[in-house]
């Protein structure tokens, strides 16, 4: 059962005002929705391929079997995934993972939101969900890796409270650019 609200409000404060704003479903990822996973996931390594550690030419070769796998490991006591649906289309992502070595640690992975349904509060939808997730399994930090030139994505992160840590990586599908890590505890 998916969350709905209105973007940018909690769920205790939906008004709907569907000539203004439209209703935006928080679902999560399973079986039932692998093909809206899918087409959602692919359009995000389209349209952002620098904010994510894999392409779009390498998933889009993927086997069902293997986004049904995908689906299995956000999809249990280690991890989850959220997709954020207007209406009928899909306008953003959102995982988390704990760390297998530390399940103190969650991960935030493959956050996007849709061009067009940027700077409406959907970004936040996502990653609250996704907090509610890692605090329900016990993690206390919540953590992520942004590449270092996209300054969008750093103020969006600060703004919900994440800093960052000093810890730095090349990008695995560009050594040149560089990703650092931001964090922010779960509580």
């Amino acid at each position: 059962m998916g969350v709905v609200c209105k973007a940018g409000r909690s769920p205790s404060k939906v008004v709907r005002k569907a000539w203004r704003e439209p209703l935006i479903t928080v679902r999560r990822i399973t079986r039932l929705n692998v093909n809206d996973f899918k087409t959602i996931r692919l359009r995000a390594l389209q349209d952002a391929p620098q904010a994510f550690g894999s392409t779009y030419k390498r998933e889009v070769q993927f086997t069902d079997a293997e986004w049904l796998a995908r689906v299995e490991r956000w999809n249990g006591e280690g991890g989850v995934g959220f997709l954020a649906i207007d209406g009928a289309e899909g306008c953003g992502i959102a995982g988390s993972l704990l760390d297998p070595h530390d399940a103190t640690r969650a991960e935030l992975v493959s956050m996007w939101t849709a061009p067009t349904h940027r700077r409406r509060g959907i970004g936040r939808l996502l990653v609250n969900q996704v907090l509610n997730w890692a605090n329900s399994a016990k993690a206390r930090t919540l953590v992520l890796m942004v590449t270092s030139g996209n300054e969008a994505a750093i103020r969006f992160y600060e703004r919900l409270g994440f800093a960052t840590t000093g810890r730095t990586w090349p990008y695995p599908n560009d050594p040149a650019v560089i990703e650092q890590e931001m964090c922010r505890s779960i509580s």
